[in-house]
């Protein structure tokens, strides 16, 4: 996640202190002096002529302009050295600072100008929420993450805009290492983008995900990953949210041939090692069309066949093709006899066979009469299965309503709920995923 900073502060407050003209205490005329006595009215505030003199803003500006700011600096010096300053007189000066302090990079001096006019009562109303972000940059920017977070709690309650700097609220608690509250804080906002059906953004689930891991809270990190997979998925997040999960200490290593089936179909390409153990694993489970098919994927992805193992994997790719030409040969023959079983294990495993061979729709109905059979030692992993197999095939509502069923703390659940993401991919991630098979 990158570190986020307010571009430079010069650009949103240089104008603060200039765009601003004082009004000039001068001697009443004669004339006025001889009218009738009006009625009392506020005394506009004013500044003495030779302090005018000396922050006569257009004078001010052309020096800024030119930027000969050692001679605003002497102005403002000697201005200091004016005796008995009036409160509005010392606003004056105190606007010329921010403008100063800005245009030199002197944060200190900028961040002292904008507290002190921020303090003196004299700033408009209209003035006021522009001052109070500027000041809150500087503290963002300067690594005040408590007067920051404050500071911008202070700009929504003045203007009633709660999310214009609300994301960088949410990062000054991060970068304050308050990952409670950081924590807490994103998951608000996320529940509500969750409810309202809106994305949360990119940078709220990176902030999340990184939160988790400052912490070392899992279980939190995970959530930040799924939901990255769920609305800007990518190889990455994919290959994370699959590893993290395989490590949960509730995780069944039962499930590892599953966990590759959805990494294969997710990401565009895999790692060396997981092609040639997602084939092993395939031949260990009967379904040596689908051993093939990994090795195949791999060749094609330029990582099988190079290196140091390239040996192995050719006679891995040797062992996969003869043992899925035979398959292919002998596939309907396996029918009748695991018709008369007395479970409907091979029936289910025939039927992910025909999946493997792209024959979706047999497949799919002899894997639904498996389950239908019954005595399988784990129905639910068969109820996974079904589901990815109707996903795979492009039956998105018959898959996510097969998913949404499965049950199980040992990783299954998650699959099933991982498949669905998959599923419901957003159609650009869909179309490229698809052509990169």
């Amino acid at each position: 996640m990158s570190k986020f900073r307010f571009a430079r502060t010069s650009l949103i407050v240089a104008a603060l202190g200039l765009n601003f003209a004082p009004a000039l205490l001068v001697g009443a005329h004669a004339a006025d002096k001889a009218a009738a006595p009006a009625p009392e009215a506020p005394k506009p505030d004013t500044v003495r002529p030779e302090l005018f003199k000396l922050l006569d803003p257009a004078q001010i500006k052309e020096l800024m302009t030119a930027k000969n700011y050692a001679e605003v600096q002497n102005r403002l010096t000697q201005s200091e050295a004016l005796p008995n300053l009036t409160p509005y007189e010392s606003f004056v000066m105190n606007r010329m600072r921010v403008s100063l302090g800005s245009a030199t990079s002197n944060n200190a001096m900028t961040i002292s100008g904008l507290e002190a006019v921020l303090a003196s009562g004299k700033l408009p109303p209209a003035d006021q929420a522009d001052f109070v972000q500027a000041l809150g940059n500087l503290y963002y920017n300067t690594k005040d993450y408590p007067k920051a977070i404050a500071t911008f709690n202070k700009y929504a309650e003045l203007t009633g805009d709660t999310k214009k700097l609300r994301p960088y609220i949410l990062r000054a608690y991060y970068f304050s290492n308050d990952f409670a509250t950081a924590k807490a804080e994103l998951l608000k906002d996320l529940d509500a983008n969750v409810k309202a059906g809106k994305a949360p953004t990119l940078e709220e689930l990176q902030l999340l995900a990184n939160t988790g891991a400052k912490s070392k809270d899992t279980a939190t990190y995970l959530v930040a990953v799924e939901k990255l997979v769920q609305y800007y998925p990518t190889d990455d997040y994919w290959v994370d949210l699959l590893s993290r999960t395989q490590g949960k200490a509730t995780y069944s290593n039962r499930f590892a041939l599953d966990v590759y089936r959805l990494q294969k179909a997710a990401v565009s390409k895999m790692a060396q090692e997981d092609y040639t153990e997602m084939a092993e694993l395939a031949l260990l489970a009967g379904q040596p069309i689908e051993a093939k098919k990994a090795v195949d994927a791999g060749y094609a992805a330029g990582v099988l066949g190079v290196g140091n193992n390239a040996d192995k994997h050719k006679k891995l790719r040797a062992q996969a093709d003869k043992q899925a030409a035979d398959d292919t040969k002998n596939i309907a023959s396996g029918e009748a006899s695991a018709k008369k079983s007395k479970d409907g294990t091979g029936l289910v495993n025939l039927g992910y066979a025909y999946v493997t061979l792209e024959q979706f729709d047999k497949g799919i109905e002899l894997i639904k009469e498996g389950i239908a059979k019954g005595g399988l030692k784990n129905p639910e992993d068969a109820k996974l299965r079904l589901g990815y197999s109707y996903a795979m095939a492009g039956k998105k509502d018959e898959a996510v309503k097969v998913l949404e069923t499965v049950q199980g703390a040992d990783g299954r659940a998650d699959l099933a709920r991982y498949w669905t993401l998959w599923v419901n991919r957003p159609v650009a991630n869909a179309a490229s995923a698809s052509a990169a098979k």
